[in-house]
């Protein structure tokens, strides 16, 4: 089926995009549709579209971009464009797609190599290798352009953690450091939050990598091994739920939120809207774009929030060489397989993440540049106060695994952590729990243990 769907895409192409005298494209009267997430506080996707929709509709007479604003986010959103992506009169020509689900949508057959189009794109070759890369399937064709990646990192209060004692600018060197520092807050400042870490099934992908694997990738172990199994049995994985259980049933008071609050699928907007900006939350494990809804045009301004936050590396487990771990991730803008105007909807794409429309988009939702010509920008660099410390990342930085089974492997580590957050299982024993899903998930013979 896909190689007749990209012929079709080329046929419509050609019939229906050609150059007028002027130089200005004629696209006849052809409709791309442009599918993407959006809520009140995470609108910056949706200027970028609505500002490509003018500029690629005057340079191209004839064309109507059809914006299609799906106002859920995470798992909600994935869920819904699987939905549309599955029959042609629904599909749209051009999606918001996460990285960690290219390799299992392109499988599925849900989106078309844009390989050959890209190739012809001067712009192509500002996109740093590990860009290009996150919009590939293994067969080593791409199926999406990165809009920027992220990283993540520590924020901390600098007004409440002076208040408790604690050293300002802070730089842990292990789990042990942070821990403490939360244990320091719980004693001094009994009424605030000492510490956030995503966990367990209501915050989904969130608990999965801005919280486990956050830990996991600090210690010797990785969710796969060099050979690509999944591994079982890992000190790692158990040290890393351990770390959960300290943060959510320490012995002298918790460390973390409250349940009735950790398990809540709004808990986003509560951190960034009410409990950072409010000074009731210490210490927040979270990603590079939390500040842009803070930012002036943000969804919930807060001038202070440079002066009062500061940052800081997540350490490795015990301080071991690279001395911290961050993993990244981002969306890619991907063309649906049913598209009958596969040329025009990647030119569209071109124009959405051209280098103006990047560099806005990137400062505005605090995205880390994957343009090299947006990362040394003078307005990218002394626009966005925090760019330079999350682009510091980016060395000791890791990404999840790109796979099919990847998203049903993170639904199992949720379960784990959730387990071991309401104190319902040890981590020895979420493990196991883990460890004996894995093969019915992944196959028992791409499974390997940790002691082998």
């Amino acid at each position: 089926m896909q190689p007749k769907l990209k012929a079709l895409g080329v046929v419509a192409a050609v019939s229906c995009f050609v150059f007028g005298e002027s130089g200005v494209a004629h696209a006849g009267n052809v409709t791309i549709t442009v599918a993407y997430s959006v809520t009140k506080t995470f609108n910056q996707v949706d200027k970028l579209m609505k500002t490509a929709k003018e500029e690629f509709e005057a340079a191209h007479t004839g064309a109507n971009i059809k914006l299609e604003p799906i106002t859920v986010v995470g798992d909600a959103y994935t869920s819904k464009i699987e939905l549309l992506d599955r029959s042609a009169s629904t599909q749209p020509d051009v999606q918001y797609e996460d990285t960690f689900k290219i390799q299992a949508d392109a499988q599925a057959g849900f989106l078309l190599s844009i390989q050959r189009y890209l190739s012809s794109w001067k712009d192509w070759s500002q996109f740093s290798k590990n860009a290009q890369a996150a919009g590939k399937r293994a067969d080593g064709k791409t199926y999406g352009v990165s809009m920027g990646t992220d990283t993540r990192g520590l924020y901390y209060n600098k007004v409440l953690f002076k208040q408790a004692g604690l050293t300002v600018p802070w730089s842990p060197k292990s789990w042990a450091d942070v821990l403490s520092a939360a244990a320091t807050i719980k004693a001094k400042l009994p009424n605030i939050t000492p510490i956030n870490v995503y966990s367990g099934m209501a915050a989904d992908e969130a608990s999965t990598m801005q919280g486990f694997e956050m830990l996991l990738y600090g210690t010797k172990d990785k969710l796969t091994n060099s050979a690509g199994k999944w591994v079982t049995g890992s000190k790692g994985f158990r040290d890393s739920l351990q770390f959960i259980h300290d943060v959510y049933q320490n012995p002298s008071g918790n460390l973390g939120p409250a349940l009735s609050n950790a398990l809540i699928p709004n808990i986003f907007s509560n951190i960034s809207n009410v409990w950072l900006t409010g000074s009731t939350l210490a210490i927040d494990l979270d990603g590079s774009w939390l500040p842009r809804t803070w930012l002036p045009g943000g969804s919930h301004p807060w001038a202070d929030w440079n002066t009062t936050l500061g940052e800081a590396p997540f350490p490795t487990e015990f301080g071991a060489a690279p001395g911290a771990n961050s993993m990244s991730g981002g969306y890619t803008l991907a063309v649906g397989s049913h598209s009958k105007n596969a040329a025009l909807a990647v030119q569209f794409i071109e124009t959405a993440l051209n280098k103006q429309n990047s560099l806005t988009y990137d400062v505005s939702s605090k995205q880390v540049a994957v343009r090299a010509d947006v990362a040394s920008a003078p307005t990218y660099k002394t626009t966005n106060p925090t760019a330079a410390f999350f682009s510091s990342l980016v060395p000791v930085t890791h990404f999840r695994p790109a796979t099919t089974p990847y998203s049903n492997v993170s639904h199992q580590i949720d379960i784990a952590m959730e387990a071991v957050m309401t104190g319902i299982e040890t981590p020895a024993q979420a493990q196991v729990g883990y460890d004996s899903a894995l093969p019915g998930i992944v196959g028992a013979r791409n499974t390997a243990s940790a002691t082998k």
